[in-house]
């Protein structure tokens, strides 16, 4: 069961805008007349990362209880029994008013707790509305509109002590990994072969397969589409059968190369393929080495947050086969340095070399891209890393760290909150990035760190 969160308001204040607005779609109906929403409305809304039920409920109206407004009030009443959290919300705009005032000494009467929203905040117009909000007894509203998205991550920071809560201080100090609710370990693998023209991609699966499958043969770009095939590879170590789907691209060469109209469609697709997949193997060819193209294609597959894996083909017929790999390590280094230590493996189509272990080192580094941690266990890492290396202070006026949470996974992505956060240096947003992915196990998969300070209810716009 994913929390409840739920819409308490007087009628037109924005409830069903802000519904709309957190679960991505205009399920509710919005109108500028009162009285539109009658039943409670439930969906499934995500926040930066934070997973919740939000509920849609009536505007509050002080009216008898045979009345229609009055039966849709008594909706709402209930909608606050199991709820996690109650979001109050009022029109900043027009100020506070008596209905949101016998509002307030109502849900100060349930144990529900409440966060406070300011909506149409947006501009100056609302300042006076917002800063009468405090006079309701909930603390510092969240200043948002609705109607134009402003305002989230404020919410975000609300909201989030209620819905993740914080772990027990006697809890294990080391990342904990918890399951998304869309992630099993035992789900299909989403295996896509990237790589440039005749690297070998069709004969690499055929192998896997233990049948051609694909069609191959020694002219480049022979695939045009991008082909999947749902398949079963047992384990040698463990006995173990994983499902797999393998999918097969066209060759990607350089875009001053691809002039040919099927040609860039089937680049498209072969892109469209590494968005679909999980772990993207590129797959070089040990002939021609690491090419200029082959890094190009690597940084594409990290700039759309996919796992990586580099794959060294025809490595049975690979000349000083060594220093070639030595090679290739170390020109990925200086390559990819948004991401250090990607998996590199020696495979051979051919023969099948190494696509056992290429294989379990895909899932390995699935599992890492699909890995959460609790925030209390990051935080703690947090400060460690702080303490170690406190962040620089530009002009001799220190940059304020607060505290940091993982917004979401596939690919691990992080929110860190803090102030003066527009002069950090990029080196010391690279040693928080590198010190998650070396210390809490997220080894060699892209990482994504933003920055988010808090809104100044009292600076000038």
């Amino acid at each position: 069961m994913l929390p409840q969160v739920i819409i308490i308001g007087r009628p037109n204040v924005g409830k069903s805008t802000l519904f709309n607005r957190l679960v991505g779609k205009k399920l509710a109906l919005v109108d500028d007349q009162p009285g539109v929403t009658r039943d409670r409305r439930f969906g499934d809304a995500s926040l930066l990362g934070l997973a919740f039920t939000i509920v849609d409920t009536a505007g509050w109206e002080d009216l008898d209880p045979t009345t229609l407004p009055g039966r849709m009030r008594q909706q709402t009443e209930a909608s606050l029994e199991g709820a996690d959290v109650a979001l109050f919300v009022i029109d900043s705009r027009a100020g506070v008013t008596p209905l949101d005032e016998e509002i307030a000494r109502y849900l100060r009467s349930n144990k529900v707790p409440i966060v406070l929203v300011a909506n149409k905040a947006e501009g100056r117009a609302g300042d006076p509305g917002f800063y009468d909000a405090f006079s309701l007894g909930f603390g510092q509203p969240v200043a948002l509109s609705a109607e134009h998205g402003e305002g989230m991550g404020d919410l975000f920071e609300a909201l989030l002590p209620h819905i993740e809560k914080e772990e027990d201080e006697g809890s294990r100090a080391e990342a904990e990994v918890v399951d998304e609710e869309d992630f099993d370990p035992q789900s299909i693998l989403k295996l896509a072969i990237v790589g440039r023209p005749n690297a070998g991609k069709s004969t690499l699966i055929n192998r896997m397969l233990g049948e051609d499958r694909l069609l191959t043969g020694p002219e480049a770009g022979i695939t045009r589409d991008s082909i999947a095939v749902d398949w079963e590879w047992t384990d040698p170590q463990s006995g173990d059968t994983r499902p797999i789907r393998l999918i097969d691209t066209a060759g990607m060469r350089k875009k001053a190369q691809v002039v040919d109209k099927l040609e860039i469609m089937s680049v498209a697709d072969a892109r469209r393929a590494i968005d679909f997949a999980e772990v993207v193997v590129l797959l070089l060819d040990a002939t021609r080495g690491l090419e200029h193209q082959d890094l190009k294609i690597a940084s594409l597959v990290l700039e759309e947050g996919r796992a990586l894996m580099i794959a060294v083909n025809k490595w049975d017929i690979a000349e000083d086969p060594s220093g070639l790999f030595n090679g290739i390590r170390a020109a990925l280094e200086d390559g990819l340095a948004q991401v250090r230590g990607v998996p590199l493996l020696a495979v051979s189509a051919r023969t099948g070399k190494g696509l056992d272990q290429m294989l379990a080192a895909a899932f390995d580094i699935r599992a890492a891209w699909s890995r959460r941690v609790a925030t209390s266990a990051l935080n703690r890492w947090f400060d460690d890393a702080l303490a170690a290396n406190p962040p620089p202070a530009p002009g001799g006026r220190r940059i304020k760290l607060r505290y940091i949470t993982q917004a979401r996974i596939r690919p691990p992505s992080f929110v860190m909150f803090g102030t003066r956060l527009d002069q950090l240096p990029e080196s010391y947003r690279r040693y928080l990035v590198n010190g998650i992915r070396r210390e809490l196990g997220f080894e060699a998969v892209p990482i994504r760190l933003t920055l988010r300070s808090p809104k100044n209810p009292f600076a000038k716009t």
